[in-house]
């Protein structure tokens, strides 16, 4: 029997500094940093990875910190962003994705207890305009500050916030942590005019001798159809009575409420209306359950509040106290009528379809027109006339608050190069960490932490916040399931696995690299790396 082994193997340790087998290769490992996936679905462009890193070792400033150089508003996003960077995470291969949304809440208030502060920027002695105070002018005019720049925000609405403080109930989005990141962004001297609805964008940038303008109108006016009615029930927009809700007006929700509608305000309506006393609330919609475009969290949540969801129904009039519903069925990815019909009870009809863009403020803009709603912007977020940016509901995009502030991100940064005279290169993104590239062996088990929420019961009976934070020692193990999708943890796998000892450690902090004169490309330490980090590349010959 022949034992002879291979002589890759037969090398002792100390022998292997005096056979070069880096000849025999054809093809090396390289160390590189792939894009995580949490990272490339954000749209507010944070680095989820990196501040996770600062979170699971007790560096919250500093983790909130990396947090502020793409997001101001960490405590706001923590309760009402849907968190699509969570549905990319690559745990879910393994057990459950990491809770990104509730480490960013934890973040985000430990900012607001602390009174973390950012500063501005040098003086530019540059100023710009910004019309509108919701997500993204707010955003734009922090990322402006940075630079340095002076920034007036006008604002119709008598308070800032624009639709997160309108649109949102307050059982989700609470007025004092919007309150308090605004006032971060104010401290660091931006102004808010209040109560100011400009007519004319160009007139009022000359007057006070503004360089640039960011237009960032929100969709606050509601989308009606026209139900064929004999007044017998009201009926009244979703937008209003959330309007109405926030500042303490009557809102005409009573008794059996039918809120029209699939989206997220429609839930948030319904929602709202179960917790101001109705006697029943149904929401109908046209389409399946699972094909509403509401958030499915959102969903379940009114679900357990006792809100009833109406399927393949619309509602074709109101007559004599009663409300009348034709049946549709499914056809593809729409639905068809069926000319059968119902009545339901109803006191009141609550219509949530959709908002629109005011248009009135482009009247006086010369060469600006919305189509489809939308007003087109180039690559630069910079619309046909110079100087003039938009962002936000008001160009096309999901209309999202997180979306909101990347607009108001990108836009910012676009101005500050406009008025340096040139626009950058956008850097190119480094290839996307997929699952399976990672080798996910090698982490443990760990379930993810649920935020606690009230029960069910108690949520109904009044507008506190439903879900929970969680505790330090929760964010900070939750910050630890991450598993550094691309991106070297010194984990020493490929130090401990070499059979050549081709692979030096550089220090902590400082990684590893490759002797290539003694790695003879087996990929023993690309195949056992456990994040991704290490790449197997053709020997050129």
């Amino acid at each position: 029997m022949n034992d002879t082994k291979p002589f890759a193997i037969t090398l002792d340790v100390g022998g292997s500094l005096l056979n070069k087998t880096g000849s025999w290769r054809t093809e090396r490992p390289v160390y590189l940093d792939r894009l995580p996936p949490c990272n490339d679905m954000c749209p507010a462009g944070e680095n989820i990875q990196e501040w996770l890193y600062h979170a699971e070792n007790g560096e919250y400033k500093k983790a909130w910190l990396e947090i502020m150089k793409n997001n101001p508003f960490p405590a706001v996003m923590g309760r009402v962003c849907y968190h699509s960077c969570e549905d990319a995470c690559n745990r879910v291969h393994l057990d459950d994705p990491v809770g990104i949304n509730s480490v960013e809440r934890f973040l985000g208030d430990q900012a607001l207890i602390n009174q973390w502060k950012v500063e501005p920027g040098k003086s530019s002695g540059k100023k710009i305009m910004i019309v509108g105070a919701g997500m993204a002018g707010l955003a734009c005019a922090y990322h402006l500050r940075l630079f340095g720049h002076d920034v007036t925000i006008f604002e119709s609405s008598s308070k800032s916030g624009g639709m997160v403080r309108y649109g949102i109930p307050k059982y989700r989005m609470p007025n004092e942590k919007l309150n308090a990141e605004i006032h971060r962004i104010q401290d660091m001297g931006v102004t808010i005019e209040l109560n100011t609805k400009i007519d004319d964008v160009i007139a009022t940038k000359e007057k006070y001798g503004f360089d640039a303008v960011f237009l960032s109108i929100g969709a606050q006016n509601a989308k009606l159809v026209d139900i064929k009615s004999d007044q017998s029930i009201p009926s009244l927009s979703a937008i209003e009575i959330l309007r109405g809700i926030e500042d303490d007006v009557a809102t005409g929700l009573h008794g059996h409420v039918v809120v029209y509608g699939g989206g997220n305000t429609a839930i948030d309506v319904a929602r709202s209306a179960v917790r101001m006393g109705a006697k029943s609330v149904k929401v109908v919609v046209r389409n399946s359950q699972d094909k509403m475009p509401a958030h499915y969290e959102e969903i379940n949540e009114a679900l357990e509040e006792r809100v009833e969801i109406v399927p393949f129904r619309s509602i074709s009039e109101i007559k004599k106290g009663q409300l009348i519903l034709e049946k549709m069925k499914a056809d593809g990815k729409r639905s068809k009528p069926t000319g059968k019909f119902e009545s339901i009870e109803a006191s009141v009809v609550v219509q949530a379809l959709g908002q629109n863009v005011d248009e009135s403020l482009l009247d006086n803009l010369s060469g600006l027109k919305l189509e489809d709603g939308v007003l087109e912007v180039d690559a630069h977020m910079m619309s046909p006339i110079e100087g003039v940016f938009a962002g936000g509901d008001m160009v096309p995009s999901e209309r999202n608050v997180t979306v909101a502030i990347g607009h108001g991100k990108k836009a910012a940064r676009n101005i500050d190069q406009w008025l340096q005279g040139k626009f950058q290169k956008p850097s190119k993104k480094h290839e996307i960490a997929d699952h399976s590239m990672m080798n996910t062996w090698y982490y443990s088990d760990a379930p993810r932490t649920i935020r606690p929420m009230l029960d069910a019961v108690r949520r109904q009976s009044g507008f506190a916040e439903v879900v929970g934070d969680l505790d330090e020692t929760n964010a900070a193990f939750e910050a630890r399931r991450c598993m550094s999708c691309g991106n070297c943890f010194e984990c020493d796998n490929c130090y401990g696995v070499c059979p050549d000892n081709a692979v030096i450690k550089l220090g902590a902090g400082k990684r590893f690299e490759f002797k290539y004169d003694y790695c003879k490309g087996c990929a023993m330490c690309a195949t056992e790396c456990p994040c991704g980090a290490i790449k197997m590349e053709p020997e050129l010959i």
